[in-house]
């Protein structure tokens, strides 16, 4: 078919106004996609950041604990429990405490046991001596004659009175004393960590000295008292 050339113009024009709107609409619905397609990605962010939440909600960590010797082990979970107001009651009553291998009565370290759905959260206890009260101790000069016997008891050795908890804490060294042989030694008690020195004096014992006893104090007594006799006596001539 022959078109003539005001045809042909009609045509040109009328294929491109076609063209232009067929680009024209294709931008249009690409533009109206990218809205979707990040509303998608917003939400599942969202999700994701939801659920990392709730898990760092419900996470259970356990404390490490310190108590006193003798002292007893609390049977509160809630006790044991780091952040415990993040968790719910459901979570904490299915919680069960193992302190089977924590020894009171002895000071160390130990571990304890939570279970949560069979899984298991591990914690630390540490018994720790008792405080003991803080005292200056006062010590004596002990006098010994050679090869006298030494007491190896400490309150010997204090001046004063002392409670039992300080007595039962002290450590004695007589080591460096020698009452084999006259001279000045030192002793040395120990109490949390401070060291007392005291002084051991050793002497050979001098000459025995004997007193006269009651009665011949009184026969002396007597003696003195007597008087001297002024008889002389005369021979006898034959």
């Amino acid at each position: 078919m022959n078109f003539s050339s005001k045809q042909n113009r009609i045509l040109s024009i009328f294929l491109a106004s076609i063209s232009v709107f067929l680009i024209g609409s294709g931008l249009i619905m690409n533009a109206e996609d990218k809205p979707i397609i990040h509303t998608k990605y917003t939400v599942t962010v969202s999700t994701k950041k939801i659920a990392e939440a709730q898990a760092k909600t419900d996470e259970i960590k356990v404390k490490d604990i310190e108590i006193e010797i003798n002292n007893p082990l609390s049977v509160d979970v809630k006790e044991y429990l780091e952040d415990v107001e993040k968790l719910s009651d459901s979570t904490i009553k299915a919680l069960k405490l193992d302190t089977s291998l924590v020894n009171i009565n002895q000071a160390g370290s130990y571990k304890y046991t939570l279970i949560y759905n069979k899984k298991k959260y591990i914690g630390t206890i540490k018994v720790k001596e008792k405080e003991l009260p803080n005292v200056t101790l006062t010590l004596k000069t002990i006098n010994l004659k050679t090869k006298d016997a030494l007491s190896s008891n400490p309150r010997t050795f204090l001046d004063g009175e002392i409670p039992d908890e300080v007595y039962n804490n002290l450590t004695l060294d007589i080591s460096k004393v020698d009452t084999e042989n006259q001279g000045d030694y030192t002793y040395y008690i120990i109490y949390k960590g401070v060291t007392y020195q005291g002084k051991v004096e050793v002497r050979d014992p001098g000459p025995t000295i004997i007193t006269p006893s009651e009665e011949e104090k009184d026969n002396e007594k007597e003696k003195e008292k007597e008087p001297e006799s002024n008889e002389v006596e005369i021979p006898n001539k034959e």
